[in-house]
């Protein structure tokens, strides 16, 4: 038989992913500490679909600074203790023949803020462990605390620190890093006029707009090398009169192209509320139409649930991969269980030895 789409490996750069089955990045809010250390919960959550087939896991937003954390309980990549805390995890996940990567991510100011389990809404306050939150202009998400406005210097800074935790990544045993622009965090921040009032040269048109987003992506490209992928997730629409559009995610992906980046992840959302039409496979044509428009890979993602639905995503060409989330926390060997439904058998099924005997069978 044929080979699914879903199931064929994906090459970018020196990395061949061995199927277009990949975790998408999900907060855990779980390093009690404080500390950005990842712990036992990460190595067992993305240790887990590994062992379940997915071709690449993707790691939670793993903040940049400590200030660009979205709540105290945030991973991240700013110090050395993270990196190596991570190998742990990279080094696991290599055994299971997956690969990995991490999202290097500044939440700007939508930072300092209780995670969806902690006892309180909004921001934390300095009294509680919170921080100033940060952004391109002192404009406040809806229910969270006015951020101050960056200066030109710390924007400077914060490329820098992207650049350093790119290297980091590379030290800790990641196969790809990912750079998130998406939901309303600092980069998505800086290229919607709808939270960028800036006047200077990161803000006003679009060249000013998405100079934050194409400044970061040069420094992660040059801190990973050549080899190594870069990925880039968007918010490809604000949802929004007057906002980010689908437009300009082309424009931005068309220069992404030039400057290094391999693959742009397609979410959507996430910068302002918003009335967004939700429904299976709802951003897809988003994938689709920067694939199409900007000549660059896409992986699709959001409620992306059945096997035959991603196999059709991937079949017809409007993305490269599909990206799982809440899907994927509720049945982490979904590869497997895909895999059985478009007619692969288990002995050429990405199944662990140990895990043969529960296989899928007709």
């Amino acid at each position: 038989m044929t080979t699914p789409a879903l199931f064929e490996p994906l090459t970018l750069r020196s990395l061949t992913v061995p199927n277009r089955v990949w975790l998408s990045p999900m907060c855990q809010y779980s390093c009690f500490a404080r500390d950005g250390v990842p712990t036992d919960w990460h190595l067992v959550h993305l240790g887990s679909h590994a062992i379940g087939g997915f071709g690449l896991i993707m790691t939670e937003a793993a903040a940049v600074t400590a200030d660009g954390r979205i709540s105290p309980e945030d991973a991240g990549l700013w110090n050395d203790e993270q990196a190596t805390a991570w190998r742990r995890v990279t080094d696991f996940v290599h055994t299971q023949d997956s690969l990995i990567g991490v999202q290097l991510a500044h939440a700007g100011r939508k930072a300092s803020t209780y995670s969806p389990f902690a006892d309180g809404e909004g921001s934390v306050p300095e009294s509680e462990g919170g921080w100033e939150a940060v952004a391109p202009s002192a404009v406040a998400f809806d229910g969270y605390a006015t951020p101050r406005a960056l200066t030109v210097d710390e924007i400077g800074d914060v490329v820098t620190a992207f650049g350093d935790a790119a290297r980091r990544a590379s030290s800790a045993g990641f196969d790809t890093v990912e750079i998130h622009a998406a939901h309303g965090y600092l980069i998505h921040e800086f290229l919607s006029p709808l939270s960028n009032h800036r006047d200077d040269a990161y803000g006003g048109d679009v060249a000013g707009r998405t100079r934050l987003a194409i400044e970061i992506a040069d420094a992660v490209r040059a801190a990973v090398g050549d080899a190594v992928p870069v990925l880039f997730r968007i918010s490809a629409t604000d949802w929004t009169e007057g906002g980010w559009s689908a437009e300009d995610s082309v424009t931005l992906a068309e220069m992404l192209r030039e400057h290094g980046v391999d693959l742009v992840d397609a979410s959507t959302g996430g910068n302002v509320i918003a009335d967004i039409p939700v429904g299976p496979g709802y951003q897809v044509e988003f994938a689709a139409r920067i694939r199409g428009g900007a000549q660059i890979a896409t992986a699709a993602v959001g409620m992306i649930t059945d096997p035959q639905q991603a196999e059709t995503i991937l079949a017809t060409g409007q993305a490269d991969a599909v990206f799982l989330a809440r899907g994927a926390l509720r049945d982490p060997a979904w590869p497997l269980r895909a895999a059985h439904e478009l007619g692969i058998g288990h002995h050429d099924a990405p199944y662990r030895p140990q895990y043969q005997r529960g296989a899928w069978r007709d």
